[in-house]
């Protein structure tokens, strides 16, 4: 029988990470989930451990980030991180360092939400940085990489992103028409990335795997 695990979680508050969080506290596969923020979440739970940290020291907090698993949802857009510098800094500086400071510790799996077109030398800024900090992490040594690639991500958000808002009328009524290559273009539904995390955590796998957005929508009909 596999062990009962602890679970971290950064970016908790975000689409992805609140469905993230909220299927690791139900989950019997972790006994705690530690989860890192800029503030406390509106959330109470006998397995839940919030830790309000300063992500630009996240060294100082190395003690308190001990688990088996880490989820990394962080992600903002450029516009709201007010510049291109600021919106590196949360997209590539503080994934990297997250996972720099996790597999000091006992992490042996890092699952991480970048983003379809994710591309190092590409000529887009954001494809770019999240190519980037892709290629960071895949230097580091864990046991288990899951990197996840989703298309546009549809589900209420507390935040408004007019251009993802419009990007979603426009992009769901063609979705039925998406299929095989096209496939991994299709919208998806942040939960389903959320529950693919979970899905790919538990098959207790090796070496660096890259989810695609159209794998992405079959594995999380599997958890």
């Amino acid at each position: 029988m596999e062990k009962v695990r602890t679970a971290l979680i950064a970016g908790a508050s975000g689409l992805v990470g609140s469905h993230c969080l909220n299927l690791l506290l139900k989950s019997n596969r972790y006994s705690e989930v530690i989860s890192i923020g800029r503030r406390d979440l509106p959330i109470i739970h006998p397995k839940l451990d919030q830790k309000v940290i300063d992500f630009d020291d996240l060294k100082s907090y190395a003690h308190d980030l001990a688990a088996d698993d880490v989820f990394c949802c962080l992600g903002t857009t450029i516009k709201k991180a007010g510049s291109k510098e600021a919106f590196y800094k949360v997209d590539h500086t503080y994934v990297t360092q997250l996972a720099e400071v996790s597999r000091s510790r006992i992490t042996s799996q890092f699952l991480v939400v970048s983003a379809m077109g994710a591309d190092k030398s590409s000529l887009i800024f954001y494809n770019r940085v999240k190519g980037e900090m892709e290629d960071d992490l895949q230097q580091m040594e864990f046991n288990t990489i899951h990197i996840f690639r989703p298309s546009l991500l549809l589900g209420e958000r507390d935040e408004q992103r007019t251009g993802e808002d419009f990007a979603s009328k426009v992009m769901q009524p063609l979705s039925k028409f998406m299929v095989g290559p096209l496939q991994k273009y299709k919208p998806i539904e942040a939960e389903a990335v959320a529950k693919a995390m979970l899905y790919a955590a538990s098959q207790n796998l090796s070496g660096v795997h890259v989810h695609p957005s159209d794998e992405i929508a079959a594995m999380g009909v599997k958890l």
